[in-house]
């Protein structure tokens, strides 16, 4: 069963982005793989791709790095090298545990950051993580380098302003999270493993200089909407509040007024995915204020 007739492995951007050009769309990008071969093989019965371009020979794509309060992540880096990175376990904890629950280890090893927002999909574990760090992303777009806040590369399910066989997803930066600062992510899933996640959350929280309320906040609830945003109204909820329990329950419950998600046969009943929203941010809240408040943080949850 033949899947592609080229396959490339360009080592520098450049390379990559003459090889999209040469090919004029009718090229893939594949990194793991993990998403574009179980297509292409649903797909053979049209035609194989015209060409591959493997990514993972390209350093640049590959790394993570730290410069100053900022962390770089290459859109080739695996999920299972977040998992393992302390820098980001540290100043960026929410990342490690949303990437370190995507599939088994097998896909983990394989599967990529830069994949996971490339498909689009607002459910996506890295995706929320990304949200809730404000974190943005590098795009060769339209014979262009340029940095672009996540959200912006999203335009519906599915659906990227990347131009699939034309633009190439770079990599990502965020801050990491300073003193006061902290990160956490929790999920619901059925429990075979390999379902869609029902609910994901993931939050950033800052405590003011007594650790005595709530001074900043981002909160990223997914799937909710058709693309993944920040909710906004939640936040404002949070900020200037008792950064204790009772506030928590209430900003929980809250957020259930204002977040709708709606049914779906893949995942579950709008009214059992809003119960979960108050489930996840009790959790999710509870464990980044804690993380705040002791300046520790060791991530939860991260499979083997």
């Amino acid at each position: 069963m033949k899947l592609w007739n080229h396959y490339h492995t360009p080592h520098t951007t450049d390379e990559a982005v003459h090889l999209l050009n040469e090919y004029a769309g009718q090229a893939r990008i594949v990194a793991g793989g993990t998403d574009l071969l179980v297509d292409a093989r649903a797909e053979i019965v049209h035609q194989p791709h015209e060409a591959l371009i493997d990514i993972t020979h390209i350093p640049e794509l590959q790394n993570i790095r730290e410069d100053g309060d900022m962390i770089y992540i290459g859109a080739g880096v695996t999920h299972t090298s977040i998992v393992k990175s302390q820098a980001i376990a540290a100043s960026a904890t929410c990342l490690v545990e949303s990437c370190g629950v995507v599939g088994g280890p097998q896909v983990r090893n394989v599967a990529t950051l830069g994949g996971n927002v490339a498909h689009a999909l607002p459910a996506g574990d890295g995706t929320t993580s990304l949200v809730a760090l404000d974190a943005e992303v590098e795009i060769f777009y339209q014979g262009q380098r340029k940095w672009l806040p996540i959200c912006d590369v999203f335009l519906g399910p599915g659906r990227s302003l990347l131009e699939t066989g034309r633009d190439l997803l770079l990599g990502f930066r965020f801050k990491k999270s300073g003193p006061g600062e902290a990160t956490a992510f929790k999920r619901i899933m059925r429990p075979q493993g390999v379902a869609l996640p029902i609910m994901g959350c993931a939050v950033w929280v800052k405590l003011d200089a007594a650790s005595a309320t709530y001074a900043a906040a981002r909160i990223s609830v997914a799937p909710v909407g058709p693309k993944p945003t920040l909710a906004s109204e939640v936040e404002a909820e949070l900020v200037g509040k008792p950064a204790n329990g009772d506030t928590i329950e209430t900003v929980a419950a809250f957020a259930q007024t204002v977040l709708h998600p709606r049914t779906s046969k893949y995942r579950a009943t709008e009214d059992y995915r809003s119960e979960m929203i108050t489930v996840l941010l009790r959790r999710t809240l509870t464990l980044a204020t804690e993380r705040a408040r002791t300046g520790t943080a060791v991530p939860e949850g991260v499979g083997v």
